[in-house]
């Protein structure tokens, strides 16, 4: 088959496309944006070519998909509809593979990459498994049974997924242009929970949210309070990472040290041991795997420039901000905090702007970019802006690229730069702030 994926350097096509070429088919892509994105790596590796014009030849040969945040307006996408290449989704495409495999989806609000990665981890060191990872990355190993998949809420994406054994980590209300509740969220993971999901649920009993559906298919939770299959205890987190003892019911796992930081860590890293566990592998080689986890692109990835720390996050919803700045305290709590924020979507910055400001608060000195947003017209939103972030957040200032000599340079202070949309040419002006 013959693949053209539309909006190819985005985080979950840029991964779709890479496993589609480990399939054996060929892939093509098309992008607006030429600048080198993080995402890129994988799609080298392969050779698979990019193009920036109309200029790829469409057929009936052609499989077609795109990114949502590609319009029906968008040249290409109205080229590709006008043409006899066949169109089919993105969530339909992975839809398919994932029942070609053993999978394991993870979903969730927030820990969906981290909790993803860990399972890999593990296997990868073990039994072996393919990948799907919200960071961009994916593999496919045609003589692997299992595959471990972040599975995204994002436009109900994950509905058309299948999975054997599902993890869910959290609900929150998120993608308020698509879902109009929190109600319509806990409804919708309910449906990919049960109808979805065919042997077992691994859940996070502690979330209120969770503990609101009920539940068809078989189910185990975890977390801290008594009334968890899976018990949470003895929680440590120090300036070397977390550890923490599992315990199943009465009965004593182990203890278990991960090199990760803040609370949300250790549920995550708990949620993927059980998972693990009920696969087959050993206490022993979890322990044995832990401490050279390194988490996936984007998520508390730290870089230190003539003394100076820098933190790159994919934070971009308050909870996220939130234990992302609790779990650099931490790590560095003898240190100045700074955070600069991007925000990347009007619909989430309208509805979530007090909670912004209240996360961002944590921090000495919060700076927040201007609204940057590829999916949405700020026309829809009337008069949002960074400044409904601001006016609540009293220790807060605009930057953009030309402001970003506002940023001290300071060896006892911790930079953090985060957002969903690419905080990558802040970072970059920083850094070369520091060189000089």
């Amino acid at each position: 088959m013959k693949y053209y994926c539309i909006g190819i350097k985005g985080t979950g096509m840029s991964t779709l496309a890479q496993m589609l070429k480990d399939l054996g088919h060929e892939v093509y892509g098309y992008d607006d944006q030429k600048e080198e994105k993080f995402t890129q790596k994988g799609l080298e590796e392969r050779n698979i070519p990019i193009y920036y014009d109309n200029s790829f030849p469409l057929d009936e040969t052609v499989i077609a998909t795109a990114s949502k945040a590609f319009q029906e307006t968008h040249p290409e996408l109205k080229r590709v509809r006008e043409s006899q290449a066949k169109f089919e989704s993105y969530n339909e495409i992975l839809g398919n593979i994932t029942k070609q495999f053993r999978t394991i989806a993870v979903c969730g609000t927030h820990g969906k990459t981290t909790t993803t990665s860990l399972l890999k981890h593990f296997f990868t060191n073990t039994i072996g498994t393919s990948y799907f990872i919200g960071d961009g990355s994916g593999r496919i190993f045609k003589d692997c049974n299992h595959l471990v998949l972040e599975a995204d809420e994002f436009n109900r994406h994950f509905l058309a997924y299948e999975s054997k054994i599902s993890i869910v980590t959290c609900i929150e209300l998120e993608h308020t242009e698509i879902y109009d509740s929190l109600e319509d969220m806990i409804s919708t993971f309910s449906k990919f929970l049960n109808q979805n999901t065919k042997e077992l649920v691994i859940a996070c009993g502690d979330d209120e949210n969770i503990r609101k559906i009920k539940f068809e298919t078989p189910v185990l939770f975890y977390g801290e309070n008594e009334n968890n299959d899976y018990r949470i205890k003895n929680m440590n987190l120090n300036e070397e990472g977390s550890s923490f003892d599992l315990y199943y019911q009465n009965d004593f796992i182990d203890t278990f040290f991960v090199p990760l930081y803040g609370k949300h860590m250790v549920y995550n890293t708990a949620a993927a041991i059980i998972a693990s566990l009920k696969e087959g592998i050993t206490k022993e080689e979890i322990k044995a795997s832990l401490p050279s986890f390194k988490n996936a692109k984007r998520r508390f990835q730290e870089t230190i420039v003539n003394g100076h720390i820098i933190i790159d996050d994919y934070a971009h919803h308050p909870t996220e901000i939130k234990v992302t700045l609790e779990a650099i305290r931490q790590k560095y709590k003898d240190k100045k905090l700074v955070v600069v924020f991007r925000p990347n979507t009007y619909s989430r910055t309208e509805a979530f702007h007090k909670e912004f400001a209240e996360a961002l608060s944590i921090a000495d000195k919060a700076y927040v970019t201007p609204i940057l947003c590829d999916r949405e017209n700020q026309s829809d939103y009337g008069n949002v802006t960074s400044e409904d972030i601001l006016k609540d957040l009293p220790n807060g200032e605009l930057i953009d690229e030309e402001s970003i000599d506002k940023l001290e340079i300071d060896t006892n202070t911790v930079v953090a730069f985060m957002g969903c949309a690419t905080v990558a040419h802040l970072i970059d002006e920083y850094s070369k702030r520091i060189q000089k």
